[in-house]
């Protein structure tokens, strides 16, 4: 993946907007999709989890419940008398609230209690009865809760012997009549095995859904071409997919010194072995070639002016994103248009090329900078047999250890106006920008940069840096 990086400064605003994290629903969607076997795995171990805990540690519990009617014609309460319209619905309900309070009196409770014949404190009859109207009318119900199925009808039918018996004593003139009395019941109404298990099902979705989300959203890795354009402006110039040949049928091929010089050469190499990679040409798959191509014609879009030559460099945020390998296939894709391009590799830190491309280590760059010999000296021949393209390569060298400063160098500088004037196309392969400061030690000699980045591997936050 190529990204167009000129030397244009950023301004301020842009790089404020680097650094902000926008937060893609339809990435999180897709994220939880792709992992929509664990969200139902653990839903379904929470539903079962929740079942097997209900059905043995929870103890069902029995409701029993008794109606009364409320008759309010006229009451008195100490020495004041009131006279009431039977059809005087909001002062019946205001009497409900006044026989549930009477029912949760102390002594109420203990003659319920005492009626029943039930071992129970005050306070654990007052947490198993609960009483309401029914629906705002002037009938109110009284419900007891209890593990005994028996117990529970008991206690009920003692409140509707005992409650208007109080009643009648407490407020004159009004009565609390019983509409159904209480019966032993059938089935516990506590707990529901169906809805706790559909509650520990949602439990597990909405939990295992949440942490897929939340590591989506603290996740800085680039996953898209959409997260580069977030984190930069600059245009992405190609996407290259996977490299692997899509059958067992494709070629293999070496690189060596056994076909001739091509036409025009600055200078030929010494002889090699041939190797068998596979990092370029026919080698790789269709799709992956034809995005290098793609990128080679944007490239070309990119240049404006007529120069002769232009040295284009390539590094990447990271260690191992590829750029290596892009530097190779862009030299190669560059080369089939007739062109003459040389590929040099300025990574003295961990050089990379001469094993990929098969040839000579030493000398290399670093053997120039030094001043132990000259440039052309150091040029070797790559190519493809049965390919007529091929392409220069000049090695990294023996590793210095002052590479910043060979590369920063007048040495360097002198060495790129001189690549100019003997090939179309400069390609330079700089170590990571991420990582050390090599790449912008030989930026401001270059006519543009490119930046790679692999996928599901360099993160936001490096992007972001390497770009600014």
């Amino acid at each position: 993946m190529g990204l167009d990086l000129w030397r244009t400064a950023m301004n301020e605003k842009e790089m404020k907007q680097n650094e902000e994290m926008e937060i893609d629903l339809g990435r999180l969607l897709r994220a939880i999709l792709d992992q929509a076997w664990v969200v139902a795995l653990v839903s379904i171990l929470c539903a079962v989890l929740v079942f097997v805990g209900t059905f043995f540690f929870i103890t069902p519990q029995y409701k029993s419940a008794a109606m009364f009617y409320v008759n309010n014609t006229s009451f008195s309460v100490g020495d004041a008398s009131l006279k009431l319209s039977s059809g005087d619905l909001v002062t019946s309900r205001g009497l409900v609230d006044s026989y549930i309070v009477i029912l949760n009196t102390r002594e109420t409770l203990n003659d319920v209690r005492d009626y029943a014949g039930i071992s129970r404190s005050y306070a654990e009859l007052k947490g198993m009865i609960s009483a309401a109207a029914v629906n705002e009318t002037e009938i109110f119900q009284v419900t007891v809760t209890s593990p005994d199925p028996q117990e529970a009808e008991r206690l009920a039918n003692a409140i509707a012997y005992i409650l208007p018996k109080r009643i009648g004593t407490i407020i004159d003139g009004t009565s609390a009549k019983v509409v159904d009395a209480a019966v032993v019941p059938s089935a516990p109404s506590s707990p529901s095995y169906t809805k706790n298990t559909l509650i520990g099902f949602a439990l597990g979705f909405v939990l295992t859904a949440g942490i897929i989300a939340l590591r989506e959203i603290f996740d800085v890795t680039i996953r898209s071409e959409e997260d580069v354009t977030q984190v930069c402006k600059h245009p992405i110039l190609s996407a290259v997919p996977d490299m692997a040949a899509p059958s067992k049928g494709g070629s293999y091929y070496g690189y060596g010194s056994s076909r001739k010089k091509k036409k025009g050469a600055y200078a030929a190499s010494a002889k090699q072995e041939p190797k068998q990679p596979t990092i370029m040409g026919p080698g790789i798959s269709f799709a992956a070639s034809e995005a290098y191509k793609l990128l080679r014609t944007k490239l070309q879009f990119s240049f404006a002016g007529d120069s002769d030559c232009r040295v284009i460099g390539l590094s990447s945020a990271l260690s191992g994103e590829g750029k290596s390998l892009t530097a190779v296939n862009l030299a190669y894709t560059l080369s089939q248009l007739d062109k003459k391009v040389i590929l040099v590799d300025c990574d003295m830190r961990r050089p990379t090329l001469a094993d990929k491309l098969g040839i000579l280590k030493k000398p290399g760059l670093s053997s120039h900078l030094t001043g132990q010999c000259s440039l052309k000296e150091l040029v070797q021949y790559c190519g493809i047999p049965g390919d007529e393209q091929a392409f220069h390569v000049i090695a990294a060298g023996q590793n210095p250890p002052n590479p910043v400063e060979l590369l920063s160098s007048e040495k360097m500088t002198e060495a790129l106006k001189e690549l100019r004037q003997h090939y179309d196309y400069v390609i330079l392969d700089l170590p990571p920008v991420g990582e050390v400061t090599d790449a912008m030690a030989v930026a401001k000699t270059v006519d543009g940069m490119l930046l790679v980045v692999r996928q599901n591997y360099c993160n936001r936050l490096a992007l972001s840096a390497a770009v600014r």
